[in-house]
């Protein structure tokens, strides 16, 4: 969609509520586009039970981005799509990268004190550290509300009764960091899943910690027996996100399920032992830019701290490990958006209020920022008079948009419940297209076809976003 920052008359000002990436994300591209915009942030008058700092755009769970790979992979389109719409989530975490394989992995306190620093020194930003309890006030003539899966309960209640729907819940678990320096090297080895680089790589970012059966067996036991986080009673029935699983409820699901998930062994060689093959491994990412702390890949938990401990330590290589950070939960919320949200994310009910991140059923740090640059210049472009045209449906951020408004088939789940469920970005999302047949006539066929048809999938978004992105020339040009 196109922005300019001319514009009749002043604008009135557009307020966002809520300082995490999606909130971040709005406020810098309606700053960008000549628009004057309030971030409302609670912290650090009133904290949450995730958040350690009071910087915007804090990573509270892992610090990855996910894959990188625009050509390949729906999530690098995505980073892609978003680096062309000028997206500051986009710009510090590139500034702020790690080695982790196809991965974009950041130093999550250099990329919030980036955010931070920039969203401070833009002309066009006035930063309130304050709660907004219950809804946002009637004066208030343009909102955004992205206060994502730690919505306080005031404003949570609000939006419950303005918009007449039931709000699902599910929990959210963050994995453990260990200090590097408590890893026995003569066990684990660093190496990427088929020595894949990715930016700022080598081939080589993660620490590999290798299993036998036995050892794989033992471990299972260990977290099915496990001592695990009491529940309340209104938490009893919350379900769980299936791309966010807590590592004892995959175990749950089967005891070889680890090894087909987080654990696989393929790609990797143990070069400690090269004639044998590890019946699981268990990856460490890097965590922060001195790579100190290393994240333990896909191991989010509701183990109570002691077990991890004793847990965790059954792992080769990590026997005397020392944890800076153990897993724990976060309850997350999110609207029925299909019903409740129109196409250019205004709330029915209300439409002067408008909704960005996670609490719009998008999963994902990535997801959660592109609804924030959405809303942001949806809300501009309005301040503007100009129409809010969304980005085409064959784009990531398009395909995105059209899930969480209207894109969802809505199924009876029976007793009242329904199937709108959070969602990643994934080349399902988007049209289908015959992928180009190859110049020496031959059939492609199995992987070769579905490398084909994503490669082709890509060209096309990003072709077609290129006309969303770009102003009309207008008649002085």
């Amino acid at each position: 969609m196109p922005l300019s920052k001319r514009h009749i008359g002043p604008m009135k000002p557009i307020h966002i509520i809520g300082g995490g990436l999606a909130g971040s994300e709005a406020a810098w591209q309606i700053a960008e586009a000549g628009g004057r915009a309030i971030l409302h942030e609670m912290r650090p008058v009133r904290m949450t039970d995730a958040h350690k700092t009071e910087g915007l755009a804090e990573l509270v769970c892992s610090n990855s981005f996910r894959s990188d790979d625009w050509q390949n992979n729906a999530v690098g389109l995505l980073h892609e799509e978003m680096r062309r719409a000028g997206s500051l989530i986009m710009a510090a975490g590139d500034l702020h990268k790690l080695p982790a394989g196809g991965a974009l992995a950041v130093d999550r306190d250099g990329f919030s004190d980036e955010v931070t620093q920039r969203l401070e020194a833009h002309p066009n930003i006035e930063i309130i550290r304050e709660e907004i309890a219950g809804l946002p006030p009637a004066n208030w003539h343009s909102v955004i509300i992205a206060t994502g899966p730690l919505t306080s309960p005031a404003l949570s209640a609000a939006i419950q009764q303005l918009t007449g729907e039931d709000e699902l819940a599910f929990f959210d678990a963050i994995a453990p960091i260990i200090h590097k320096e408590s890893i026995d090297f003569d066990v684990v080895w660093f190496q990427s899943r088929y020595d894949k680089k990715g930016p700022g790589g080598t081939g080589a970012d993660y620490i590999n910690c290798p299993l036998d059966k036995d050892q794989y067996e033992a471990l299972i036991d260990a977290l099915l027996s496990g001592d695990k986080t009491e529940f309340h009673e209104w938490e009893t029935s919350t379900p769980y996100f299936d791309g966010c699983l807590p590592i004892e409820i995959m175990a749950e699901r089967g005891r070889e399920t680890l090894r087909y998930g987080p654990m696989k062994p393929v790609g990797l060689t143990n070069p400690h032992k090269p004639d044998e093959k590890s019946y699981a491994i268990v990856q460490l990412r890097q965590d922060n830019a001195l790579a100190t702390l290393w994240n333990m890949v896909g191991f989010q938990t509701k183990l109570k701290y002691g077990a991890q401990t004793d847990i965790f330590r059954l792992i080769p290589g990590l026997e005397k490990a020392v944890f800076a950070r153990l897993g724990g939960l976060h309850r997350n919320t999110f609207l029925n958006s299909p019903k409740v949200l129109d196409h250019s994310l205004r709330l029915k009910a209300e439409p002067r209020i408008r909704f960005a991140g996670q609490i719009t059923g998008v999963e994902g740090y990535i997801e959660s920022a592109a609804i924030g640059l959405l809303t942001g210049r949806f809300a501009v472009a309005e301040g503007q008079s100009a129409d809010a045209v969304p980005p085409p449906a064959t784009s990531a951020l398009g395909a995105l948009l059209n899930h969480i408004t209207g894109g969802h088939l809505e199924a009876d789940l029976g007793e009242g419940r329904r199937s709108f469920q959070p969602m990643n970005i994934n080349y399902g999302l988007l049209p289908p297209i015959d992928p180009p047949k190859p110049s020496d006539g031959k059939r492609l066929k199995g992987k070769e076809k579905s490398r084909a048809r994503r490669q082709a999938m890509s060209r096309r978004a990003l072709e077609d976003l290129e006309s969303w992105l770009t102003p009309p020339a207008t008649a002085a040009e």
